[in-house]
């Protein structure tokens, strides 16, 4: 597994091996010993994973952008293809507004560590995907008191590959 840092500073990119032949393919999607080693070493963070949502969306979806300022997230793609884009939500942060985009897909594997005060957002590119993530707490509305922002908000200048994107109630009304 390749483990790599990012524009946005504790949020890590992770690559794992893949073993394909003629059966199909075959990943390590989570080694807590490994990914516990790594994280401690690249942000000085420890994390403990302890749930694991998704969501299935069709093409054009767009989810978010949405975060809290406690839960650490690890996000992958288990079917499709998504547009993920990360942004820095600490409005204390010399950092905020800044904000790197990935491609996940069910072939490349990879996935992303988004730490507390980040927000995550992604897009469906492909005809349906499954989005995953591991969190570090219990999704508790009354206590994390969840952020969200429009997904075209003109502070974050975001480029997004879609113009019209399929919208839920919450994040049309941000």
């Amino acid at each position: 597994m390749e483990v790599l840092k990012t524009t946005l500073g504790n949020v890590l990119k992770f690559i794992p091996d893949i073993f394909e032949d003629f059966r199909g393919q075959y990943v390590e999607t989570y080694n807590e010993k490994l990914y516990t080693e790594a994280i401690k070493r690249m942000t000085g963070h420890e994390v403990k994973f302890i749930a694991d949502d998704i969501s299935t969306s069709p093409k054009n979806v767009l989810r978010g952008i949405h975060g809290d300022s406690k839960t650490w997230k690890l996000i992958d793609c288990l079917h499709g293809r998504i547009y993920v884009v990360i942004v820095n939500c600490d409005e204390e942060s010399k950092n905020f507004t800044k904000w790197e985009a990935f491609t996940l897909t069910d072939r490349n594997r990879q996935q992303v560590l988004v730490p507390p005060k980040f927000g995550t957002s992604h897009l469906v590119l492909s005809n349906k995907a499954i989005f995953h993530y591991k969190q570090s707490t219990y999704y508790d509305p009354g206590v994390l008191r969840q952020f969200t922002y429009r997904y075209n908000d003109s502070k974050f200048n975001i480029r997004w590959p879609i113009e019209n994107p399929i919208l839920s109630e919450r994040d049309k009304c941000v």
